[in-house]
């Protein structure tokens, strides 16, 4: 036996890399670890465990092969990615979940959530949908280590519960929920951006919304491209913030403006019999469209360890604090303008220019970071296939990032264009993507991997919902198709909103 060959039995010292620092960890050839520092990761060769047979058969090996490691993480096996994981505080994370409820789609609810099913419907149904979606998060969150693995992609969840036709039909549900998400923030992106324009400049329609649709798209890829991943967002949640803070106040503070000195208000819901059943189906999607993003393993797969515990402290700070600002502006506009709220609220405000323009230039730069979000896991499926790691301003990673991001954004942007409506949008994303992914597959999901631990009653608790969600998604998918098929008679494509 050489000398190289015994000093790799006594202790293999392996080198990980990550994009902040150096991390060394030492990796005991029976099986065990042993940290240099606490709470990093920890390296082993595929295939070890607490005896040492592997390595007696193979005591000539003088390399470690990189392709045969695996990493865990306080005995928890952690998936390859190109991106940062466990890096963020439960605080931080909270306040990505946050943004994404209090983006500028808050904006919207007031028309397209309030004015279809009435005061009574209106606030019972969004006290509800915050109590079962909670609910359904918090199955999610539960799971995030099932089986000693961290499943940091939802379609990864799936295909570990149910096999691999499971992964790939989750990812597809999953891409078309974010590619639908950020087709809606980009539509709102170019509306808030129209609105200020139109302040200052005669709408004289020679600058149309399809124009500051591409001019919104244009900035987000200008914004998906400096900035790698989710953790990378870091001072720009408190950026998101502050605009968010804004856009809601003014839209709060106008509309009280405006509710007091025109009290006549109508709030009977309008259309025919027909039009009224389909719109409050769509409403019903919007209402679970408002707190989910179908991507929770995703934001789970950053935060800190203990991951299940913080990942509850984020999901109960997200529907405590969070909701508030959303229940404020979605009741106040509707008090002030009844049946008359638009699907973008600032489009019914009267007052300063200043204010308003104030407002809807931070709900365009609002939506430009919350759409980075949710177009995350599709960054970072290309971004570990295709090996783009390091420096992020690598000239090879830099070229991926243009081209790859900026080609998925011109797509999103395309789509935007061409169908700009946006209340449609966020009912057909609710009714065939957020019901799946946060209601019917959370409570199957838990179902299957808890079925030996959970009494009889929790068990039809479950199948309750899975039943109930299946008829509501059918419902409002056909709802939503209908809904776009007579905007579609009513606008051309392309169409200046």
């Amino acid at each position: 036996m050489n000398k190289s060959s015994s000093i790799y039995r006594q202790l293999a010292v392996l080198k990980i890399f990550d994009e902040e620092e150096e991390r060394l960890l030492r990796v005991s050839p029976l099986g065990g670890e042993e940290r240099i520092q606490d709470q990093e990761p920890t390296v082993l060769m595929a295939g070890d465990n607490n005896n040492n047979n592997n390595h007696n058969n193979n005591n000539s090996s003088e390399e470690v092969d990189p392709s045969v490691l695996k990493v865990y993480d306080q005995g928890v096996e952690i998936p390859e990615t190109a991106h940062q994981i466990s890096s963020d505080s439960w605080f931080q994370v909270g306040f990505v979940l946050t943004t994404g409820i209090n983006s500028a789609y808050v904006l919207g609810y007031p028309g397209t959530v309030m004015v279809p099913l009435g005061w009574i419907a209106g606030v019972v149904g969004l006290i509800i949908a915050t109590i079962v979606s909670l609910n359904a998060n918090a199955l999610i969150a539960k799971l995030h280590e099932f089986g000693g693995k961290r499943h940091i992609r939802y379609r990864d969840l799936a295909g570990h519960i149910y096999g691999r036709r499971a992964y790939a039909l989750t990812w597809g549900l999953q891409y078309v929920n974010l590619f639908m998400i950020n087709t809606g923030y980009i539509i709102l992106a170019g509306q808030a951006l129209k609105a200020a324009f139109v302040l200052f400049w005669k709408d004289d329609h020679t600058m149309k919304l399809p124009y500051f649709i591409a001019i919104a798209g244009f900035v987000c890829a200008l914004f998906a491209i400096g900035i790698p991943n989710l953790s990378a967002l870091g001072v720009w949640l408190g950026v998101s913030t502050v605009l968010s803070t804004i856009y809601i106040v003014v839209a709060i503070w106008l509309s009280v403006r405006d509710g007091l000195k025109n009290p006549a208000r109508d709030y009977s819901i309008p259309g025919t019999t027909a039009t009224k059943i389909f719109e409050s189906i769509g409403a019903c999607a919007n209402l679970v469209f408002a707190f989910n993003t179908g991507m929770l393993p995703e934001i789970q797969a950053t935060i800190r360890q203990p991951v299940v515990e913080n990942m509850m402290k984020a999901l109960y700070f997200q529907f405590s604090v969070g909701v508030l600002p959303m229940f404020a502006v979605t009741f106040v506009g509707y008090w002030a303008y009844g049946n008359s709220s638009s699907s973008y609220l600032l489009n019914n405000v009267s007052g300063p220019v200043w204010m308003k323009a104030a407002a809807n230039i931070s709900a365009f730069l609002q939506s430009v970071i919350a759409l980075h979000i949710f177009a995350s896991p599709m960054y970072e499926f290309l971004d570990t296939k295709y090996g783009i790691k390091g420096n992020a301003l690598a000239v090879r990673n830099l070229t991926f990032r243009v081209t790859v991001r900026g080609g998925y954004l011109a797509i999103n942007t395309l789509v935007s264009a061409l169908l700009p409506f946006l209340g449609d949008f966020m009912s057909l994303t609710g009714a065939v993507s957020t019901f799946p992914l946060t209601f019917i597959l959370a409570n199957h999901m838990y179902l299957v991997a808890k079925r030996t631990k959970l009494p009889s009653s929790q068990k039809m608790w479950h199948w309750l919902n899975i039943c109930f969600f299946c008829v509501a998604s059918v419902a409002a998918a056909i709802a939503a198709l209908r809904l776009i098929a007579v905007d579609s008679k009513t606008y051309h494509v392309f169409a200046d909103l």
